[in-house]
């Protein structure tokens, strides 16, 4: 979901440090620069993350991908090797890739490499896989990163610790950090939503209520703010893409005959984009017949 996305990107850009000592396993690493994403393409695609480092005295890429949930429509092997190599061709340096798993459960058949075996056209790929259901969040806790504690509900318990209790146990954590006051509420926020991936939202909600800090995340965190408004913008456009598929449908019926809008509901419904629709009612309005529709609604979708 895009709310995942946007706080994983924030953190690991606001944070870059703890995050590369969280994948590479070291900390003799210099940040040197958190670099533009955009890969220009046909088909425009953006990284989650790219960071240029300096390891022991040599430039390098840190490059990491969030993932909710396995990707359907294009294996991650491919998407990986994609970013990979327009990444390589773009700055002619090594690079450290990543894909790390939000969800529990996820990323279970990513083998961490991509591999073409056409004979004198051999690719091979890697990258490495984390999924943090498999992450021991005590020791994030400890570790003094705070960049990472948003993300410590989606990770291990400690044994005999209860999914509840674990989520109380990190809120606190963040509490505690020596960090001003508005740090550890933006992070609480992020926590709060992050933990919506493992958490039903209710027992997250409950609970943040329960420790007392629900008041000034939805007080102070620009997080909660910004997705607030993003909620409210979502909200707005899905109720202009609603009016406009109904426009379209209307216009079918006027213009042609009152079985039309039957015919082609169920595609027009499932389109998403408002370009689209909007292009859609401007062919409603102009075509001569229902195959002319059909060729528009065909272009579109």
């Amino acid at each position: 979901m895009a709310e995942y996305d946007t706080i994983s990107k924030h953190l690991i850009q606001t944070y870059p440090d703890d995050f590369i000592r969280f994948t590479l396993g070291r900390a003799d690493i210099e940040v040197l620069e958190v670099l533009e994403t955009e890969q220009p393409t046909v088909e425009s695609r953006r990284a989650d993350s790219l960071i240029r480092v300096r390891i022991e005295g040599e430039d390098a890429l840190i490059h990491c991908e969030f993932q909710t949930a396995d990707s359907t429509d294009t294996p991650m092997s491919h998407r990986m090797a994609g970013y990979i190599g327009r990444a390589i061709e773009r700055y002619g340096l090594p690079i450290f890739s990543f894909v790390i798993y939000l969800r529990p459960g996820a990323g279970r058949r990513d083998k961490g490499y991509y591999i073409q075996e056409l004979p004198g056209h051999e690719v091979l790929v890697k990258y490495k896989v984390i999924r943090l259901s498999e992450i021991d969040g005590q020791a994030i806790i400890e570790g003094g990163h705070p960049g990472l504690l948003p993300f410590a509900p989606l990770m291990k318990p400690p044994s005999g610790v209860s999914a509840d209790a674990w989520l109380r146990q990190c809120l606190h954590a963040t509490e505690a950090l020596p960090l001003d006051a508005s740090t550890k509420v933006d992070m609480m926020a992020g926590m709060a939503i992050l933990g919506g991936i493992s958490y039903e939202l209710s027992t997250v909600r409950r609970i943040i209520s329960q420790e007392g800090f629900m008041d000034a995340i939805m007080r102070e965190s620009s997080f909660a703010q910004y997705l607030t408004q993003q909620g409210i913008d979502r909200g707005r456009e899905e109720g202009i893409r609603e009016s406009t598929i109904e426009d379209i449908l209307d216009v079918l019926e006027v213009r042609f005959d009152a079985d039309a809008p039957g015919q082609f509901a169920g595609r027009i419904r499932a389109i998403d984009d408002l370009q689209q629709l909007k292009q859609l009612l401007r062919a409603a309005v102009q075509v001569d017949n229902l195959d002319a529709f059909q060729h528009a609604l065909d272009a579109e979708a």
